[in-house]
Formats: C-alpha cells, structure tokens, sequence
C-alpha cells in the first residue's frame, strides 16, 4: 500500500503543482521540483528522514495531499495542496485542523511553512487560518532557480 500510496501523491503533486504553480514560477521550475521533490525516490527519502504524508479523498477520489515533519518545538508543514476543482470546500480548512490537532497533541506551540510571495490566494488562505508572515526568504534549489517565499508561523493555543 505504500509505494501505492507514494504513485498516488506523485500523481497528485503532478497536477496540483501545474494547475496551480505553472503561471506563478514557470513550467521549467515546476517540472524540476517535481522531479527533485516529489518523485517516488524524493517522497520515500522524505519518509525515511522522519516526513509524514497524507492523501486527501472521497471515498472513491484522491484529490489532495499534506506532508509535514516535526522539528524541535515546531510542525513544519511542508505541503499542502488540493486539485483546483476540490478548493474553496472547505478541505484545506479541514486538513489543517488535523495537522493543528496533531501538532497540538505533540506538544508543539507552533506551526511553520514557506509560501511563494506571489501566491496571492495561499497566503490569503493561511493568514485566515491564523499564520503570519515572519520574513522573506530565497532559497536557492539549484539548476538557476529559487524558491522566492514568505516564512509563515502559527501559534498554537492550548486547551
């Protein structure tokens, strides 16, 4: 069920990526991430460091996915993306009250992640949900790109 699993997101990130990253960095860009960090040997690599992925779905349709790794006192939610038909339903929403329960549960007080700054409508979303921008950051990934982004952070309120 695994590599399954592992084709499944590789799927995915195929389609989510282009749908919604082709008109913000390019489809060269896209097409190297994807190869470098979402391909069947990237995601098991990611796993066996200590990643969590999780598909998103109906019961009969995989239409997303999220992947996150624990850091010291910190989530670091590395992915979240939904196929464009799925958004605005409240998914992402969802999906994010379950990686916010599973930080909470491991006793971390916040949750951190990487938006592209020209991502309009993600930052819109994750200020929504309660992040905030904390800095701009480029992070070269080599082959003459960069990753142009915002780090973002949410607190984390105890009950």
């Amino acid at each position: 069920v695994l590599f399954r699993s592992i084709a499944a997101v590789v799927s995915l990130a195929d389609q989510t990526w282009k749908e919604h990253y082709t008109s913000i960095i390019g489809l060269k860009q896209v097409e190297y991430m994807l190869s470098n960090f979402q391909s069947e040997k990237a995601i098991l690599t990611q796993i066996q460091k200590g990643a969590s992925y999780y598909l998103i779905k109906t019961s009969f349709k995989w239409f997303g996915y999220f992947s996150f790794v624990f850091e010291e006192n910190k989530l670091f939610l590395s992915k979240l993306y939904v196929l464009k038909a799925f958004q605005g339903k409240g998914f992402g929403k969802l999906s994010l009250q379950f990686i916010k329960d599973v930080a909470i549960k491991r006793g971390m007080n916040k949750i951190s992640l990487q938006v592209n700054k020209n991502n309009k409508k993600s930052l819109a979303f994750y200020e929504m949900q309660g992040f905030e921008i904390i800095e701009p950051i480029v992070v070269d990934i080599g082959n003459g790109f960069v990753m142009d982004d915002y780090w973002m952070e949410c607190r984390l309120i105890f009950n």
